[in-house]
């Protein structure tokens, strides 16, 4: 009995811990959220032994997503939510060893799904392009916008197993891509044709009640990174130029804060959106493992998202950046998988219906939603907990 009283009363302090923790996550009035999980729907996409489909390098039928299914880019087309999400093939070799390829699978309300492609849709192809820079590692990590003029542009991370380069694809239906090639190939005579980096975000605007591309003084404008945040310009959307100094060096516009939860990474999340208090850009912050950098209130190595507004003016400026994490692992889906330590990626954001549609990755195993209505008011982010808590109970089931 009194152990069972002890065990209660250690539950309604750490309840109390909880509340206590949620209600000083307050978010500005520029941010976005809270992002809700909506009951009984997560996780949205896992992974299925079953799918095969002919790999043009291996001249075999592959199990595609038979590994995990995660990290998924979204759009909406014809008032459906299209995402389209990263798949790994082989569950029995390691992390970076395996190939990816992207799903796509259709959402009509943005929660059910009503079809799911058997076989990927995007995936290296056999193409000149594709040997090159996607095999075996393959395509990962896509974002996708719309451009207003018929036509889709992916960003993705071509893995060729030696260097992760940002890459861009296009479309007319998102189930047939056009592989571009690196984004940075013909940047400044090819000066970084060959440097690692990955995460594009292209900002978007929402006009007459649709997500599109946007120009920014007078050239499309992408966030991109992963150690810190820079940006790039493009006058068409496929070939990109990185903001560099005088020197020729890329500007590093966000890095990671010591004692914060991106205290390791700042890597871009899904496609940023102009809105009246300036450029909005979710990113996912990873907490580093250095407990002299880490913020304590997460455990090492978990990734969480942040938010920062750019001037609208001089998008190269931050206005303002959260300190707290407004959206964290909490259900044991996002905290069970490949990266134990918690990982919520977010790589898809859609307006549809009046509110925002925010598509993660669970723990770099499954595909997750959360929902931000901006009617209502007095909504927080994530409660901020202390990491020792997070293996004492989960704390969405």
């Amino acid at each position: 009995m009194k152990r069972k009283n002890f065990l209660g009363l250690v539950q309604l302090l750490l309840l109390f811990s909880l509340e206590v923790f949620a209600k000083g996550n307050h978010l500005p009035s520029w941010a976005f959220g809270g992002f809700v999980r909506p009951a009984r729907i997560n996780p949205l996409i896992e992974p299925i032994a079953s799918s095969t489909f002919l790999c043009p390098y291996k001249g075999t039928q592959v199990h595609w997503e038979c590994a995990d299914t995660f990290n998924p880019a979204a759009i909406v087309r014809n008032d459906s939510v299209y995402v389209l999400y990263r798949a790994e093939d082989d569950p029995y070799v390691g992390i970076g060893k395996r190939t990816s390829r992207i799903g796509l699978a259709v959402f009509g309300d943005g929660l059910h799904v009503d079809y799911r492609c058997s076989k990927p849709v995007m995936y290296p192809d056999g193409s000149e392009i594709s040997k090159k820079y996607e095999w075996s590692g393959g395509c990962e990590d896509p974002r996708v916008v719309d451009t207003g003029n018929g036509s889709y542009i992916m960003t993705f991370t071509s893995w060729d197993n030696r260097i992760p380069r940002l890459s861009i694809a296009i479309s007319k239906d998102l189930r047939t891509w056009k592989h571009c090639g690196p984004a940075f190939l013909n940047a400044y005579k090819g000066k970084f044709k060959d440097m690692p980096c990955k995460s594009g975000s292209i900002v978007t605007e929402i006009k007459n009640g649709r997500q599109i591309m946007a120009k920014v003084n007078g050239k499309y404008l992408m966030y991109w990174g992963e150690q810190f945040i820079a940006a790039a310009t493009s006058s068409d959307g496929i070939n990109w130029q990185p903001v560099c100094d005088p020197d020729m060096n890329i500007i590093h516009l966000v890095q990671p804060r010591n004692g914060f939860f991106d205290s390791g990474l700042t890597e871009c999340g899904p496609p940023a959106v102009i809105t009246s208090k300036g450029i909005l850009l979710i990113y996912n912050g990873k907490n580093s493992d250095d407990i002299r950098k880490m913020d304590r209130n997460y455990p090492p190595n978990t990734y969480a998202a942040g938010q920062v507004l750019f001037n609208k003016d001089n998008p190269f400026r931050v206005k303002h950046r959260l300190d707290k994490a407004f959206f964290r692992p909490m259900a044991s889906y996002e905290k069970t998988g490949q990266y134990k330590a918690g990982t919520v990626f977010v790589e898809g954001l859609v307006f549809k219906d009046n509110k925002w549609f925010m598509y993660y990755g669970c723990a770099d195993s499954k595909v997750g939603v959360a929902v931000y209505d901006p009617s209502l008011i007095g909504i927080r982010g994530d409660p901020v907990v202390l990491h020792n808590q997070l293996y004492i109970n989960n704390d969405i089931n």
